[in-house]
């Protein structure tokens, strides 16, 4: 489904250079240099081994014991949650790609809760300075640092300096005026309980009597899991594998897997190279989920001023900086 029109908002070339101003462009100033040693925190690696523990043998219960219904539930709640990452804390409150209206801000709230993946503040916060500083030691999840560090390795260790002092230096003040963001800063553990645990385990044994023990184990830990390692390959697998269509001199990349895994968050090489535009593709609703989501909300009015980059942007930047300039059919994988 397309978009209204009227809630569409085409981005020129001269309004793309005002874009500088909304610390989504990357920094190219060089940092000062950090007396830095890695801190692993073992609590955190306990926790994640023990979470993915449980994902592995809520898989084996998935197959061995669990009714059809919960395996169902468990991957609308995958696919959902996701898209309160991507069409939420991601395109709407981190890069401002488009509005929402009270309701569908609400609705995406709680679907940023159940993915439990920090609260919209914070989330909103550490991916400005990923795209502000990326692949610096002030990226949170420094693709330079390997493949495992990037997908989950930054999660088990303190943060690197840098990272703390270019993100207390950004301004955040759009988001705490929003007061649903507000609202899930204050109660975000109380949230997460119920909206990740609490009920993702509770609708199946009310609903279709499926075992409180399947259900947790399936609809709450493997999902969250799933969720998780789908989100963490935007920032390893899709900043080292794949073709550079929009900008060569960047990592991130169009990662064929990533776009399925991650609900249209794949075209990473389009979305560092135009990171307003709330499409993150030029493929429209092809293998996009979140846009097709957005665009359905903004049908009925309740996402609007959509920023897309227009096709003269995306053709010249390729020209200009793709790995293909001579090759402007888009390709996931060139021959």
């Amino acid at each position: 489904m397309a978009p209204n029109l009227r809630f569409t908002k085409i981005v020129s070339a001269e309004e793309e250079i005002e874009k500088l101003k909304l610390d989504q462009i990357k920094d190219e100033t060089q940092l000062k240099t950090y007396d830095y040693k890695l801190q692993i925190v073992w609590r955190n690696v306990a926790i994640m081994g023990a979470l993915h523990l449980s994902a592995i043998y809520g898989m084996y219960l998935m197959i061995a014991s669990a009714k059809w219904q919960t395996n169902l539930f468990a991957f609308l709640l995958y696919i959902f949650s996701g898209i309160g990452i991507t069409a939420g804390a991601h395109r709407l409150w981190a890069h401002r790609s488009y509005k929402a209206k009270f309701p569908l801000r609400v609705f995406l709230m709680i679907l940023d809760t159940v993915a439990f993946q920090n609260d919209i503040y914070e989330w909103s916060r550490d991916h400005r300075v990923h795209h502000k500083y990326s692949e610096t030691d002030a990226d949170p999840h420094n693709a330079t640092r390997g493949f495992f560090f990037s997908h989950v390795g930054w999660l088990l260790c303190r943060k690197h300096p840098a990272v703390i002092e270019k993100g207390s230096q950004l301004d955040m003040s759009d988001l705490l005026k929003d007061p649903i963001v507000r609202f899930q800063k204050k109660y975000y553990l109380s949230l997460v309980l119920l909206f990740c645990f609490i009920l993702p385990t509770m609708i199946p044994n009310y609903m279709w009597g499926e075992s409180i023990y399947n259900a947790f184990y399936i609809c709450a830990l493997w999902r969250y899991c799933w969720t998780l390692n789908m989100t963490w390959l935007v920032n390893s697998a899709a900043h080292m594998f794949g073709n550079k269509p929009y900008d060569k001199r960047i990592s991130p990349t169009e990662n064929l897997a990533t776009i399925f895994g991650a609900v249209g968050e794949g075209f990473h090489n389009f979305h560092h190279t135009f990171p307003w535009s709330y499409d993150a593709s030029e493929l429209g609703l092809k293998y996009n989920i979140t846009t097709g989501f957005i665009n359905f909300f903004a049908f009925f009015g309740q996402a609007y001023d959509l920023k897309i980059a227009s096709k003269k942007i995306i053709k010249d930047r390729r020209l200009r900086t793709g790995d293909r300039p001579n090759d402007l059919e888009y390709k996931f994988f060139y021959n």
